[in-house]
């Protein structure tokens, strides 16, 4: 008998809590970042400076091929390509450095947009479309406006 009580007990006493808990979560968004960068001024002209710099690097390497073909030694060659390898692998990383700084740039500024539409709407989170099948609140819209009205 003792046991039916305190299992009844406890039993009301779980239901009393479980009606008391206010659900707090509002949503979930979600965004399609290509259409985000597409959409975005600061993207695109960092993608444009990361492509001038890449077609800098093969223009290096177009010129030096051009060099290399005057070349009439043996040793000198051997000499060239020393030397073109050490600075193309210098460019190269310059590049390389160039470009993950800019994308870096560009995914910060988009996330910070995102977490103000999150808050301003009061979602529970962001992610990606691909991530959701059914349901969830589109912000692809309201992060390139908050992009846009944030120059």
């Amino acid at each position: 008998m003792k046991t039916n009580l305190k299992f009844f007990t406890t039993l009301v006493i779980t239901i009393f809590c479980m009606l008391n808990v206010q659900v707090f979560a509002e949503g979930v968004g979600f965004l399609d970042y290509k259409k985000v960068q597409d959409n975005y001024a600061y993207a695109k002209t960092a993608a444009k400076e990361i492509d001038t710099k890449a077609l800098e690097l093969q223009q290096f390497i177009v010129d030096k091929e051009k060099q290399y073909k005057m070349l009439e030694t043996p040793l000198k060659k051997q000499n060239f390509e020393n030397a073109t390898k050490k600075e193309f692998e210098k460019r190269q990383n310059d590049y390389v450095t160039f470009k993950l700084k800019k994308e870096e740039e560009v995914y910060n500024r988009i996330q910070e947009a995102a977490k103000q539409v999150l808050v301003e709407h009061k979602l529970d989170a962001i992610l990606d479309y691909r991530v959701i099948f059914v349901g969830g609140v589109d912000v692809t819209d309201l992060v390139i406006a908050k992009l846009k009205s944030s120059k």
